[in-house]
C-alpha cells in the first residue's frame, strides 16, 4: 500500500502461475481472478492491471495463448478493472498472472491481523481445489468435480469483499490461497495475543474431495503447508483425519478469510447466502486462550 494523501492510497499486488485446469480460457481466468483478489482481501477497490505472460511459441499454438488472455480479459470486465498492457517473454512452460493496482482509503485498510477474542470467523469458498487439481493432472477427476472447482476458482471476491465492508468491524482479513486454510489462519495469529478454536464439521469443503483423497491425490504443498504450521495447530479427538488434512490443501484463487464480532456474523452469512455466496460459513472463533496457536475439534 501507498498512501498519497489522506483519504487515497494505492494497492499494488502482482501473482501469476502455471496452469491448474486444462482449459486454457478457463485457466485466464482463475489466474486473472486470483491477482484480483489480493486487492479486495485488503478491502480495497481494483482499477488497472497489467498482463504478465511466459509461453513456448516455439511449441505451442499461439490460439491457446489468444484464449488464456481472453479468459483473463472477461474476468478484468467483470471486476470493472482497465487491461493497461503487460509483458511477455518465451519460456518452456506457459505461466499467467497480473500486476494490479488499485484504490482504498489509508484508514480503512484490512490486514490479516488484528482479530479480537469473541470474534467469529468466516470463509466464503469451500476447500479442495488443490486436491482436485492434482487429481486433474492425471485424469483422475470427474468432469462434474472438474466444473465445481473451475466455479469456484473462477468465482471473483468482489461480492464477498463489498458485503463484508458494508458489515463494517472487520477486524481481519485475508484470502486462502497457496498456504491453505491452515496456513492463512496461522498468519492471522502469530506473534498476537489471541488464538483461535475452529470447528471442523462447520468448514465448508467441495463434495467429492474426500473420495480423491482417499485415493491419493494430495498435492506436495499440503505436506509442505502440514510441516511448516504444525507446531501451532493442536487436533483435537473429534475432528476428523481427512478434514484436517484438507486445511492445509493449497488453495488458487480461494475466499475471503475474515473475523468479526458476534453480534454481525449471522446476519452477514445469511446476507451472502442470498447473494449466492453459499459456501460463507461461521467456522469458528477467536478466543484469548492459546494465544498464537489453533485448536481445531
Amino acid at each position: 500500500m501507498y498512501k498519497i494523501s489522506d483519504d487515497l492510497a494505492l494497492v499494488q499486488t502482482v501473482d501469476f502461475f502455471t496452469p491448474t485446469v486444462d482449459d486454457p480460457f478457463t485457466f485466464g481466468q482463475i489466474a486473472a481472478v486470483n491477482a484480483l483478489n489480493d486487492i479486495y482481501a485488503m478491502g480495497g477497490t481494483p482499477l488497472t492491471a497489467m498482463n504478465i505472460v511466459c509461453f513456448p511459441i516455439k511449441t505451442m499454438d499461439k490460439a491457446v495463448l489468444r484464449e488464456v488472455l481472453r479468459g483473463g480479459l472477461d474476468k478484468m470486465r467483470e471486476a470493472g478493472v482497465l487491461l493497461m498492457g503487460g509483458h511477455s517473454v518465451e519460456d518452456n512452460e506457459i505461466k499467467y498472472g497480473l500486476s494490479v493496482t488499485g484504490t482504498i482509503h489509508p484508514d480503512h485498510v484490512l490486514f490479516n491481523r488484528g482479530a479480537q477474542p469473541g470474534d467469529k470467523l468466516i470463509p466464503t469458498k469451500p476447500l479442495g481445489t488443490g486436491i482436485i487439481s492434482t487429481a486433474i493432472k492425471v485424469a483422475a477427476a470427474s468432469p462434474v468435480l472438474i466444473q465445481k472447482a473451475a466455479d469456484c476458482m473462477t468465482a471473483l471476491n468482489k461480492k464477498a469483499s463489498e458485503l463484508m465492508l458494508a458489515a463494517e468491524e472487520i477486524h481481519s482479513c485475508t484470502d486462502i490461497t497457496g498456504f491453505g486454510f491452515m496456513g492463512h489462519a496461522c498468519e492471522t495469529i502469530e506473534d498476537s495475543d489471541v488464538g483461535l478454536h475452529i470447528f471442523s464439521q462447520s468448514i465448508p469443503i467441495m463434495e467429492g474431495v474426500r473420495d480423491l483423497m482417499e485415493t491419493g491425490y494430495l498435492p506436495g504443498g499440503l505436506y509442505r503447508n502440514r510441516t511448516y504450521r504444525l507446531h501451532q495447530v493442536e487436533k483435537g479427538p473429534s475432528c476428523p483425519d481427512w478434514i484436517f488434512d484438507v486445511c492445509f490443501d493449497p488453495q488458487t484463487a480461494g475466499g475471503l478469510f475474515f473475523s468479526l464480532p458476534p453480534a454481525k456474523a449471522q446476519t452477514l452469512v445469511e446476507t451472502m447466502h442470498a447473494a449466492g455466496i453459499a459456501d460463507a460459513a461461521i467456522v469458528g472463533n477467536v478466543v484469548s486462550e492459546h494465544p498464537g496457536r489453533i485448536f481445531i475439534e
